[in-house]
């Protein structure tokens, strides 16, 4: 598409966003748990209907489909995820959730999906009412059930290809919590497989003045708890990712009872196949060895469910996206884009490639990321001192080289630029001097600093600030004009 058909369809926006956010906080006030999607797919359908798209309700239940056929040209389909968690809202906005079920569980947009549909609604409007800037097919995919990971499962099953043909191209969207009116891609591993497991250990029941009696199933319970945090510590390669969870821990009743059994809810995410093999052989080998340890008068049973495939981005299809980003979005600046490892997403329809695009929604904007510990002795890697950017030709810029204790990183930290900011001055773009900046770099084991000297002023970016493992920095952030980051469409 060229920049001048896409900046036409854009011009658009600022009508669109008059609905659009309105009707985010009208969906973050009404949450709706997987499967029971219902009264967004109702909204959802009704806004397709007012774009003029083939609408079909009740795709895998609660699922909703959108089409634009627009002559001949490739199909597109873009996709947006709907279900809400079982988590009680505590922000105090004016439009936070309040609901609960009958059972008394809160209900909360706590994964961004409101954040999705509305991005994609606006979307789908503005090429609607723009058809004459592009030709083509586009397929707008309503997805419910995504947090069970059984919700495009079942759309596929109940007809989605055949409804919807052959598609060149299937991409999506996340909300993470970088700074708003970024937006970034990369080619490769975007977002991590993920496993959830249910173990069940089996104990002997008894009083709780006859400890003798029981097996203890809670004492159980805690030594697998304890034993599971040396898998990613000592099973895992220091080059590899991976994240074991134990998110819940269910056994008895009362407190003077010894229970029978206890449950344990993991999570593992992944980056490849032969790390995920592992984790979860290691689990289950710490397991049943612990169990036989305490003397368990049952095996342990393991059930997997909510499993997510790893999301592959199309190396062409997510070069051509990073492309038109760049044309396309005005003030955009960055560089090749890094993994943001959160969580793994649905499949698309079979023979589609796919990419999947992140969208900062955080507000703030911090100036710098201090580095983790006191003192250090200068050099590459000291972890003593706080991020800083420094000018060619200032006095504490070490010409490139670190020197002692007073190298690149001795002094204050002073913001990095951000072009959004207009409290402070960018650095110039046409020196062809360079600044040395040292970096952070997180992972789950603490922080640790590279240095890059010679870095061209023109390539500064602002670090993005995550709180997911962020093994490589090289980040390609755009600037947008958008002011919030609560509604954005591209």
């Amino acid at each position: 598409m060229p920049v001048g058909a896409a900046r036409a369809i854009l011009r658009g926006l600022d009508a669109v966003r008059v609905w659009q956010e309105d009707f985010y906080r009208d969906l973050h006030a009404h949450p709706e748990l997987p499967h029971q999607e219902r009264r967004t797919a109702g909204l959802v359908a009704a806004r397709l209907r007012d774009a003029g798209c083939e609408v079909h309700e009740g795709v895998g239940d609660t699922g909703v489909v959108g089409i634009v056929r627009n002559g001949a040209g490739p199909s597109v389909l873009l996709r947006a995820d709907m279900d809400a968690l079982p988590v009680r809202e505590e922000t105090g906005l004016s439009y936070a959730s309040t609901r609960t079920i009958d059972d008394g569980t809160p209900v909360m947009h706590a994964c961004g999906h409101d954040v999705h549909v509305t991005c994609l609604l606006g979307s789908v409007t503005l090429l609607a009412q723009s058809s004459e800037q592009w030709s083509g097919t586009l397929v707008a995919v309503f997805q419910p059930a995504e947090e069970t990971a059984d919700g495009a499962r079942a759309m596929v099953e109940s007809g989605l290809v055949d409804l919807v043909g052959q598609v060149d191209v299937a991409m999506a969207q996340h909300v993470l919590p970088f700074a708003a009116g970024r937006v970034g891609t990369r080619p490769g591993p975007t977002l991590s497989a993920a496993d959830s497991m249910r173990i069940t250990l089996h104990g002997r029941g008894a009083h709780g003045s006859m400890p003798q009696a029981a097996v203890d199933p809670v004492v159980l319970a805690a030594s697998v708890v304890v034993r599971l945090q040396t898998v990613v510590a000592r099973e895992v390669a220091p080059g590899d990712t991976a994240v074991l969870t134990v998110g819940s821990i269910q056994a008895g009743t009362k407190s003077n009872v010894i229970p029978d059994h206890a449950v344990l809810l993991l999570n593992v995410r992944t980056y490849d196949e032969h790390t995920r093999s592992t984790v979860l052989a290691a689990i289950e080998r710490i397991v049943r060895g612990e169990c036989e340890a305490s003397g368990s008068p049952k095996e342990p049973e393991f059930a997997l469910f909510d499993r997510y495939p790893l999301t592959d981005n199309d190396t062409d299809v997510t070069g051509r996206v990073r492309r038109r980003l760049r044309r396309n979005l005005r003030g955009s600046r960055g560089r090749t884009a890094s993994a943001e490892r959160e969580r793994g997403l649905q499949r698309h329809p079979p023979r589609a490639r796919h990419a999947v695009h992140l969208l900062g929604h955080r507000r703030d904007r911090r100036r710098h990321l201090p580095c983790r510990g006191e003192g250090g002795t200068g050099g590459p890697g000291h972890p003593g001192q706080p991020l800083r950017v420094v000018r060619p030709g200032h006095p504490a810029h070490p010409r490139h080289r670190h020197t002692g204790a007073r190298g690149g990183c001795d002094g204050v930290a002073r913001p990095i630029v951000n072009r959004l900011n207009h409290a402070t001055p960018p650095l110039s773009t046409r020196d062809d001097r360079c600044a040395s900046i040292c970096r952070t770099r997180r992972n789950l084991a603490g922080a640790s600093i590279r240095c890059r000297s010679a870095l061209p002023a023109a390539e500064i970016v602002q670090p993005m600030h995550v709180r997911t493992p962020l093994r490589n920095p090289d980040f390609m952030v755009s600037n947008l004009t958008a002011q919030r980051g609560e509604c954005l469409a591209y």
